[in-house]
Parts: C-alpha cells; sequence; structure tokens
C-alpha cells in the first residue's frame, strides 16, 4: 500500500462508520485496546485567515472527533494510533484511530486494513469526480455580456 498515512483517516471517513468498526474489532479480538485518552466528539472552530488583511477570523464551528489508543499484541509489542475526524461520533473515532495503529504496526490483519483504505481512497475519488461534473455543468461564460453594447 502506498497511500499517505496523512490520507489513512479522510479515506475511512468515506466508507460506512459500521464497516469501520466492524473492521476494528475484527483486528483486535486477541489485541489489548487501550485509551491514551478518553473518545470525545465535540465542536471546534473552524479559523480561516483573511486574504486582504491577513487576519484570523471565525467561520464557524465544525463537528471534531478525537481518540488516542495504544494497542499491544500478546508478544508485549505496542503501537499508538489516533484519529481527528471531521465527525461528532467518538467511537467511530476510536476506531479509525485502532486501524491506524494496526497500520502502523503492521499487526496481524493490516492487510485487510489496507484494502479498506484503498476501497476509501476510490470512493473519495468517485465523489471528487463527481463534483468536477458538477461544478463543471454550472460553470458561466461572462465573457459575452459586454458584447452587446459593442456592436451597436
Amino acid at each position: 500500500m502506498n497511500i499517505p498515512r496523512r490520507e489513512w483517516q479522510s479515506a475511512l471517513c468515506a466508507l460506512h462508520a459500521n464497516e469501520v468498526k466492524e473492521m476494528a474489532a475484527k483486528l483486535t479480538r486477541d489485541v489489548e485496546v487501550s485509551d491514551v485518552a478518553l473518545p470525545h466528539g465535540g465542536l471546534g472552530l473552524l479559523t480561516l485567515r483573511d486574504g486582504a488583511f491577513h487576519e484570523s477570523f471565525y467561520l464557524g464551528e465544525i463537528p471534531v472527533a478525537r481518540s488516542d489508543v495504544m494497542l499491544r499484541i500478546p508478544g508485549g509489542e505496542e503501537i499508538r494510533g489516533g484519529a481527528i475526524i471531521v465527525d461528532d461520533r467518538a467511537q467511530f473515532a476510536r476506531s479509525i484511530a485502532i486501524l491506524d495503529a494496526v497500520l502502523t504496526g503492521r499487526f496481524p490483519g493490516w492487510e485487510q486494513a489496507a484494502i479498506l483504505i484503498e476501497r476509501g481512497i476510490g470512493i473519495r475519488m468517485q465523489k471528487d469526480s463527481e463534483r468536477k461534473q458538477m461544478l463543471a455543468a454550472t460553470r458561466v461564460d461572462f465573457s459575452l455580456l459586454g458584447q452587446e453594447d459593442e456592436d451597436e
């Protein structure tokens, strides 16, 4: 799998939450999972920078969920995983954090998680393509507006 780690979370978010949760539960049957910090969800302020004066302003609130987990396999090996997602479901974020740890540590079953991520990337690419097609369909050519006045 050649997908960078920074894209794993968004790929998993493109999939149905139950599918991600089931895969995380399946891959951690023989693994001790402990929360480094309790998973939680809430609201975060979306900050943007003004293009003219370069001053920060708050655009609004967005849902955010965060989880940080530690996996320990029977042999004693440990690896941490984490997730911060634009969603308010803390348990969904925890499942993503578990899969992040499984993939990072190449724990048993990581290939199944990699397949899930590749499928999520495919779904994300398809949605991006659909959005681009919709944007292209709504594009307006304003170059012809001023020509009527010039002809008279």
